[in-house]
C-alpha cells in the first residue's frame, strides 16, 4: 500500500475486502432460503410455451465449495499480506522473498568469487575464467546503458578505449561501479557572455581537437575559454580528479559539434550513473571491474600496435 499517500487508503481497502467475505457468505445465505413459489416447484416463469424455470435449492457440495472458498480466502489473509497495509502473520513479502532468495544465490556463489577477491587487476585480466565471469556480469548489469560490445553511445561513456573521466585504477573503477558517479557540468552561458559569445567558445572548444569550425569565431571565443579552464584546464586537457573531459581529443561523450556545445554550455549536464552496489557483491564488484579494465588495456595494446 505504499503506492497510497495517506493511511486512510489501507484501512479502506482492509474494510472493503472484509466486508465482501462477509458479503459473500450472506448471499450464499439468502440463495440457499427455498421459497414456495408454485405447486409444480416452478418459479412461473415460461418460455418458448414449455420451458419452464425450476425452484430447485442449490446443491449442497457447490455450497460447501463455496464456503470453504471463503473461509480459504479469510484464512490467507490472515497469514499474508492483502488487509490494507497489514503484513499477515507470516510477514511475507514479495522483496523479503526476492531479498532471501538473491542471499541464497551470493552465498552459493561466495566461494567461486572469494578466490579472485585478492587479484590485482592484472591478475584478473590473465584469469580466463574471471574474465568468462566478469563478462555475464557486464552483459547482465551494464549492457543495457553501455552496450554489449562496451563501446557505449551518446551519453553513455565507451568502456572499451582509453579515454577515462575519472581516474583508471581498479580501487576507482569498483567504487563507480557500487556508488555510482554524477556527471554534471553547470550551465555557463551566463558566466560567458551573450548568445554570440557562446556560440564563439563553442569554435574555440571545437578548434583544440582540431575539429572543423569557423577560425574567426574561434579567435573571438579564445578569451571566453578562461570561465571552462576551472575544470577543463588551461589549455582544455581536462582534469581527471575533477571527472573533467578532456577537450583536445576527439572523443565527444554527449555530441558533436557547435549546436552540441552551445546546448552543454547553456543548459549544463548531468549525467547520473546508478549505483550498482545494491545488486552485486564487493567480490562481484571486484571482478566485474577487473573486467572493465581489461577492455580499456586491450584498446592500448591495440593502439600501440
Amino acid at each position: 500500500m505504499s503506492d497510497f499517500l495517506h493511511s486512510g487508503w489501507a484501512l479502506f481497502v482492509a474494510v472493503v475486502t472484509a466486508l465482501s467475505l462477509v458479503a459473500c457468505l450472506v448471499l450464499l445465505a439468502i440463495a440457499a432460503k427455498r421459497q414456495v413459489m408454485s405447486d409444480d416447484n416452478t418459479t412461473g416463469h415460461v418460455w418458448d410455451e414449455d420451458l419452464k424455470e425450476m425452484n430447485n435449492p442449490l446443491p449442497r457440495w457447490w455450497m460447501g465449495l463455496f464456503v470453504i472458498t471463503v473461509v480459504f480466502a479469510a484464512v490467507y489473509l490472515a497469514f499474508y499480506p492483502g488487509m490494507g497495509s497489514a503484513p499477515g502473520l507470516l510477514k511475507w513479502s514479495s522483496v523479503g522473498q526476492y531479498e532471501a532468495e538473491q542471499e541464497k544465490a551470493r552465498a552459493a556463489m561466495a566461494p567461486v568469487y572469494a578466490q579472485y577477491a585478492t587479484m590485482t587487476a592484472e591478475q584478473l585480466a590473465a584469469d580466463e575464467k574471471a574474465m568468462g565471469i566478469g563478462q555475464r556480469l557486464y552483459l547482465n548489469n551494464c549492457a543495457q546503458c553501455h552496450g554489449s560490445d562496451a563501446r557505449g553511445s551518446k551519453g553513455f561513456p565507451n568502456l572499451a578505449d582509453t579515454d577515462w573521466l575519472g581516474g583508471d585504477s581498479i580501487d576507482y573503477v569498483k567504487k563507480v561501479v557500487a556508488e555510482g558517479r554524477v556527471g554534471v557540468m553547470p550551465p555557463m552561458a551566463a558566466a560567458v557572455g551573450t548568445t554570440e559569445d557562446v556560440k564563439n567558445l563553442a569554435n574555440y572548444v571545437l578548434s583544440l581537437s582540431g575539429s572543423a569550425h569557423n577560425d574567426l569565431a574561434a579567435q573571438l571565443g579564445k578569451p571566453k575559454f578562461a570561465t571552462c579552464a576551472a575544470c577543463h584546464g588551461p589549455e582544455g586537457k581536462g582534469n581527471m580528479a575533477l571527472g573533467a573531459p578532456n577537450l583536445t581529443d576527439k572523443i565527444w561523450l554527449h555530441g558533436w559539434g557547435e549546436q552540441a556545445i552551445i546546448k552543454a554550455v547553456t543548459q549544463g549536464i548531468n549525467n547520473p550513473m546508478p549505483a550498482q552496489g545494491r545488486l552485486l557483491t564487493a567480490e562481484q564488484v571486484h571482478v566485474l571491474s577487473g573486467y572493465v579494465l581489461s577492455l580499456s588495456k586491450g584498446a592500448k595494446v591495440a593502439a600501440a600496435n
